[in-house]
């Protein structure tokens, strides 16, 4: 039923669900290879550790393959029936809102952040199967894009439970300390947990989601002080800016001066230049 009773134009598109095209192929890709890794365990089980897991003693001996094949690698069946079912439950939201190559850009950062802060945080002698650095930073990036939004009412459809996206993205960072602290030798997966939270928060930042953290506030408060001396004639900059810093080396001498007031004088050598009638 149509509310103004006319025909459709020719012209009118229908609306079509997005395709999600870059998670189901996220999700395939994981698949496949948690099933390559099973045939692998099963039959040549020092592989996964030796070559494909990665660790400090495979950096050394220039596998630098371990970076891509590790992102893919889970540390057992629970841990990929749950990264796969958070990304795609989570994912559909994200992947609508930021589209899709941000998207894949995300999970890969997070893939990546989650490994370095393996090999930064972790003894030399572990190795990561890292999955689950990606599915953290889609975790932290829905928790920022939408704190409030409660998941679902039921978590897994099995025990009663309302959680807000923020809540689970903050569970997530604690139970990456708490397990880092915790567990730190053999083959593990949850040492990737804080890099791709943290490649997570930061991305969606950066698309300008969530709030602006102490570093965007300096940034904006410093560029808006820019713009404010930029819009300033030279009268006004010298009034302001200038007769200050004259005080302070009548009083203490130039060498008191810090960089900054050093290049607030070479500014305003620039304004009464551009001043000047040519």
């Amino acid at each position: 039923m149509r509310l103004s009773g006319r025909n459709a134009s020719s012209h009118t598109q229908r609306w079509t669900p997005p395709q999600r095209v870059v998670l189901l192929s996220l999700i395939g890709i994981n698949l496949a290879a948690f099933f390559a890794q099973l045939l692998l365990q099963a039959y040549h089980p020092q592989t996964i550790v030796e070559y494909l897991g990665l660790s400090d003693r495979g950096i050394n001996r220039a596998y630098a393959w371990q970076f891509l094949s590790a992102m893919f690698l889970h540390a057992g069946i629970w841990q990929f029936a749950g990264n796969m079912i958070v990304l795609y439950l989570l994912g559909r939201d994200v992947e609508s809102i930021l589209g899709q190559k941000h998207f894949l850009y995300l999970y890969f950062c997070g893939a990546i952040a989650g490994e370095l802060g393996h090999l930064f945080l972790m003894p030399s002698t572990t190795v990561l199967l890292g999955a689950s650095g990606g599915v953290a930073a889609i975790i932290v990036a829905f928790g920022t894009i939408l704190p409030e939004l409660e998941l679902t009412n039921s978590f897994f459809f099995v025990f009663p439970l309302k959680l807000k996206a923020k809540h689970f993205a903050y569970a997530l960072f604690a139970a990456g300390v708490a397990l880092i602290v915790l567990d730190r030798r053999g083959v593990v997966g949850h040492s990737a947990y804080l890099g791709g939270c943290s490649a997570g928060w930061l991305y969606a930042h950066l698309l300008g989601f969530g709030r602006p953290s102490f570093v965007q506030r300096a940034l904006q408060r410093r560029c808006a002080r820019i713009e404010r001396r930029r819009q300033m004639s030279a009268e006004e900059f010298i009034a302001e800016e200038i007769d200050p810093l004259l005080e302070k080396i009548s009083r203490a001498g130039l060498a008191s001066l810090s960089r900054r007031e050093r290049r607030i004088l070479a500014e305003a050598r620039g304004k009464m230049i551009e001043q000047q009638p040519q």
